[in-house]
């Protein structure tokens, strides 16, 4: 059975960049025996031709395509949260050290690692992350343009309609909405107006039960939301 040489690499870690990986190699006895900085070209040709060994990277953008690729090719590849990189990093920040910091927090046997994804799973958390993204872009413009509302006489900033239970802005009672709602759901720019309320407090106006639609119904069911939203907003003269 051969020997093995103080110089083989027993836990490498890899500094992930844009265009350049940093990697440092520790023999056995945790001394360096690799310091290199190899392009994205030159990093697999290299792995290729090292025998299998621990290789730690931290979790970030292109780790998991690189683990399925070190995985390949026989080496025992693992994922860990930059946070907890962190501690194990000596002096000041530069690419090696944080490749040394790495090799040495690979090797923690409480260390907590992630799993590697797929490339199907990869795909399904980018469509979740792009929706959500554009939800909260949504929602953003959203509040956005009821602020303009509310700085200009327009109208209310909330929305009045069939799935609204807010009543028209055109109204001046609220014996529609409270009595029977239905009445102005169904027909959106149609309220009670003027004395519509008694001493009781039952809406003694027509709208109340109104017709079918024709010549017969009221004009304040024939009113549109449109002409109930031109109305001035309540406090403004």
């Amino acid at each position: 059975m051969p020997r093995e040489s103080k110089d083989t690499i027993a836990v490498l870690g890899i500094d992930i960049g844009k265009n350049t990986f940093h990697l440092i190699g520790l023999s056995k006895f945790g001394v360096i025996v690799l310091r290199q900085k190899l392009s994205r070209g030159q990093l697999e040709a290299k792995l290729a031709n090292l025998p299998p060994c621990l290789v730690g990277m931290e979790a970030c953008v292109g780790a998991h395509h690189l683990s399925r690729r070190l995985k390949a090719l026989g080496h025992d590849a693992r994922l860990m949260p930059a946070k907890y990189v962190k501690a194990f990093l000596k002096g000041n920040k530069n690419d090696f050290r944080d490749a040394e910091a790495i090799a040495e927090a690979v090797q923690r046997p409480t260390m907590r690692f992630v799993a590697t994804k797929t490339a199907e799973q990869l795909d399904l958390q980018a469509l979740h992350r792009v929706r959500s993204h554009l939800v909260s872009e949504r929602t953003a413009i959203a509040n956005e343009i009821r602020a303009f509302l509310l700085d200009r006489p327009i109208g209310s900033a909330t929305a009045s309609g069939p799935g609204s239970r807010r009543q028209p802005s055109g109204c001046t009672t609220t014996c529609c909405r409270s009595r029977s709602p239905t009445n102005w759901r169904a027909s959106p720019g149609a309220c009670c107006t003027t004395a519509a309320t008694s001493r009781s407090g039952k809406c003694q106006s027509p709208c109340a039960n109104p017709p079918k639609r024709g010549p017969d119904m009221p004009a304040c069911q024939r009113a549109s939301v449109l002409d109930a939203d031109k109305a001035e907003p309540f406090g403004w003269p």
